[in-house]
């Protein structure tokens, strides 16, 4: 997707940068009409998914999803990280304009946006994204414990949270297709190690925040993909805020796959949209009646 300055004014979406001490972030702003601002809520600022190492604030997992949220009241930031270099291939990228990076920078650039989005909104801040940007998302969200940031909560889509996959074998045997070589463990695990760079990053909390005290994190809606093998990390990570006593809401959508939110004419997409502008509103999130989920 390519849209003239004009064509992102006229829809409610522009764009500005962010500066930090490790350089700037692009940031895509979506607001809502003044016709469907009618509940004041906090500002979501989100991150895509790509294994670290691809997507972007086009794909439908970033686009699509703000503009859904944005048509139903709420302003959603999409930022435009640093990816690491796809894994063998750091050399390629050498002298590029906008380098590649690892751990921790591709975390810092979004903080680098927390902190930009939180001077220019009112009403409270929620930090999300979807699969490896769940990742991300939830490392930002530990970082920012204890910073002068008004966090009010974390939205995470089919995320993985832990360095090393837990083995699920129920789930294993449950996934099909393509994604059950691409998705395999040893591949996921393999995208870990090449976004962190070092055994060392690898173990840090900050990283990978699974496994780790999540005291003080903040409340979180979680939504997982019922076929897919980064559930059982999804899982996990679930259980672990619960004994951190965190507030955390936790969905499986029945029958649905990893990435559903870069498909927006499926059913997945709709109802996960529908859960997230409601917990993002304060509103009761009442399952779908077309369709079971569990929590």
């Amino acid at each position: 997707m390519t849209m003239s300055f004009n064509e992102k004014r006229e829809s409610g979406i522009l764009e500005s940068v962010a500066t930090g001490p490790d350089g700037p972030v692009r940031l895509r702003w979506y607001r809502p009409m003044s016709s469907q601002a009618r509940v004041p809520a906090p500002t979501l600022v989100w991150a895509h998914g790509g294994g670290f190492f691809a997507g972007g604030i086009d794909q439908p997992e970033a686009h699509d999803v703000a503009r859904a949220l944005s048509d139903r009241g709420i302003t959603v930031v999409t930022v435009d990280y640093r990816l690491a270099p796809p894994p063998g291939l750091n050399w390629a990228f050498r002298g590029r304009t906008r380098s590649r990076a690892r751990f921790p920078l591709p975390m810092e650039d979004l903080l680098t946006a927390l902190r930009h989005v939180g001077r220019q909104t009112d009403g409270g801040l929620i930090l999300g994204g979807a699969s490896a940007g769940a990742c991300l998302a939830a490392s930002t969200a530990f970082r920012a414990v204890g910073m002068d940031l008004d966090l009010r909560g974390a939205i995470f889509a089919y995320g993985f949270f832990h360095a090393v996959h837990p083995w699920a074998p129920e789930i294993q045997r449950r996934v099909r297709g393509h994604r059950r070589l691409t998705h395999s463990r040893w591949v996921l695990n393999a995208l870990n190690r090449n976004y962190a760079g070092s055994e060392v990053a690898l173990r840090d909390r900050l990283a990978f925040p699974g496994g780790h005290d999540l005291s003080g994190f903040p409340s979180s809606l979680m939504i997982n993909a019922d076929n897919d093998v980064m559930r059982a990390s999804g899982d996990q990570f679930a259980a672990e805020l619960r004994g951190a006593r965190v507030d955390v809401e936790h969905h499986i959508l029945h029958g649905s796959c990893h990435a559903f939110l870069n498909q927006p004419r499926l059913d997945d997409f709709k109802s996960a949209i529908e859960l997230m502008a409601s917990w993002c509103l304060g509103r009761p999130t009442t399952p779908p009646t077309s369709q079971y989920l569990s929590s």
